[in-house]
């Protein structure tokens, strides 16, 4: 298993489509590296704290989906409050006790991304994509 945090973020001088390019070269990338995938996982996520946010989200769930599709690898958005509620035990859990709760599990995520990255990744091995 590995994990991080990779940035998209445009430069000055980039065309508005350069950060879903990228996040597409950096999916190659992983299917590179680890000799295919079988399926992503991500954070679905509902509300947006403002527009730009959700308009983001929204690029980056369309490059995702459609990239998947291109791809035949299985995706499944997992709910905020579901990987909330998986690693702490409350759904409306803040940030800091995701965080605290993967790094009891033994990880040391470098911020609240990762770990909530680890969190949907223990519970897609956990609950077999929530079958269980």
């Amino acid at each position: 298993m590995q994990s991080g945090t990779v940035s998209f973020r445009p430069s000055r001088y980039d065309g508005g489509g350069m950060r879903y390019l990228r996040f597409q070269c950096w999916l190659d990338a992983l299917v590179h590296d680890n000799d295919g995938l079988a399926t992503i996982y991500f954070e679905e996520v509902r509300r947006h704290v403002g527009t730009d946010a959700a308009h983001l989200y929204g690029g980056f769930l369309a490059t995702l989906t459609a990239w998947c599709e291109r791809e035949q690898v299985a995706y499944q958005g997992v709910p905020v409050g579901t990987i909330k509620r998986f690693a702490t035990g409350k759904g409306n859990a803040d940030k800091h006790a995701v965080l605290a709760a993967v790094t009891a599990r033994g990880f040391r995520p470098a911020d609240d991304n990762e770990a909530d990255a680890i969190a949907i990744l223990l519970w897609a091995m956990e609950t077999r994509g929530g079958v269980l």
